[in-house]
């Protein structure tokens, strides 16, 4: 089974910068005027997972809720620091996370849309080998 979430945004531009450039993924694929829509699919080759983003000439509506967040694990910590070292040089900081649970495991950010993303390190629970 593949995955996909897919969401409607105001600045298609700004959030290819913020989830490629500065987050480090990759374009799959595109669309443009596609019943009045743009899109991207943003992810990582070979995964079996992506993300698409959409906009057109109706803007979206979006409440982002602080526990609605994209999670995303580094598979080391050098990694993990790599990207929080990114997004720090693109002046991008660090919000508390609603959830105590991520202030120990991680580093939360806004994204463009006002979303918030997690970066983690991967790690094999006790069990989950």
């Amino acid at each position: 089974m593949k995955f996909r979430t897919a969401r409607h945004t105001k600045d298609l531009n700004r959030i290819i910068d913020f989830y490629g450039r500065v987050l480090g993924l990759k374009v799959l694929g595109e669309f443009r005027d596609h019943h009045d829509y743009n899109g991207i699919f943003l992810g990582i080759p070979g995964a079996d997972w992506h993300l698409e983003f959409t906009t057109s000439g109706i803007a979206p509506v979006h409440y982002p809720d602080h526990d609605d967040l994209l999670i995303f694990y580094a598979e080391s910590v050098e990694e993990f620091n790599a990207i929080k070292q990114k997004f720090i040089d693109n002046k991008i900081r660090p919000v508390p996370p609603k959830n105590p649970y991520w202030a120990g495991n991680g580093i939360t950010f806004t994204d463009p849309d006002g979303f918030r993303i997690v970066i983690s390190v991967l790690r094999i629970l006790p069990g989950n080998s």
